[in-house]
């Protein structure tokens, strides 16, 4: 289970994530780097990451014109992640190009793996009435997360970021191997933090999350460590 748990490295610089990755050693969990720590430390700190042996998703949510878009990917999958992410809100052609970008770098670089590339549906910070008064998207959340779900699958991408609340529903649009990658995941007592739509790690590994992003309640913990062992335990025991 350690290697389904996405440790959110967001912190100003990389020291500071260094300082975590420090107190998570030996445990082999996934590290997201996004877009605060990856704007600071920029492309060498995923080749450091990687260097230690780490499986790295790169959550920067690209939402471009489908050229940029390709361009970004084909530059991603050459820096070696494992995983990135794009905004399904771009429309199929954009997701489309960042699987032809990222198709392109493996062919000039045979050496490459082919990450993951997944597309965010909704903020799990977006409530209902965020997503209707001020994004302008009519119908529940989860009409919208499903909708956004098949539009990147029928693009060839691997998988969605969501809610965990929606992980069974995208499973029964997309198919059990199609990919949720779900933050808003608490430990029961956890302050919410921005979070609207959360559930616990146990609760998020019974809906069907292949994979679960979490961050203050480790990087805020006061034993992180320990923290990071609780939720991976209650994710075995799920």
């Amino acid at each position: 289970m350690a290697g389904r748990l996405m440790v959110a490295l967001d912190y100003p610089n990389a020291d500071q994530a260094r300082a975590l990755i420090e107190q998570l050693e030996g445990i082999p969990c996934y590290m997201k780097v996004g877009m605060q720590l990856f704007y600071a430390a920029g492309p060498d700190f995923i080749r450091e990451l990687k260097e230690r042996g780490y499986s790295v998703f790169l959550d920067v949510k690209m939402h471009d014109i489908p050229n940029t878009v390709r361009g970004g990917a084909e530059s991603l999958t050459q820096l070696g992640v494992d995983m990135f992410n794009v905004h399904a809100a771009g429309g199929a052609a954009m997701m489309a190009a960042a699987v032809e970008g990222a198709a392109r770098a493996v062919s000039l670089q045979p050496a490459l793996q082919l990450p993951l590339i997944i597309a965010v549906t909704q903020l799990t910070s977006t409530s209902q009435e965020v997503m209707n008064r001020e994004i302008g998207i009519a119908g529940t959340v989860t009409d919208a997360v499903v909708r956004y779900a098949k539009l990147a699958a029928e693009a060839g991408l691997h998988g969605v970021v969501a809610s965990p609340q929606e992980s069974e529903v995208i499973a029964e649009a997309c198919g059990p191997e199609f990919r949720t990658v779900t933050p808003g995941i608490r430990p029961a007592g956890a302050s919410l933090d921005d979070q609207s739509r959360v559930m616990t790690p146990g609760q998020a590994i019974r809906q069907g999350s292949h994979y679960l992003v979490v961050g203050r309640p480790i990087t805020a913990a006061a034993d992180p460590r320990a923290a990071a062992l609780t939720i991976i335990e209650e994710m075995s025991q799920a």
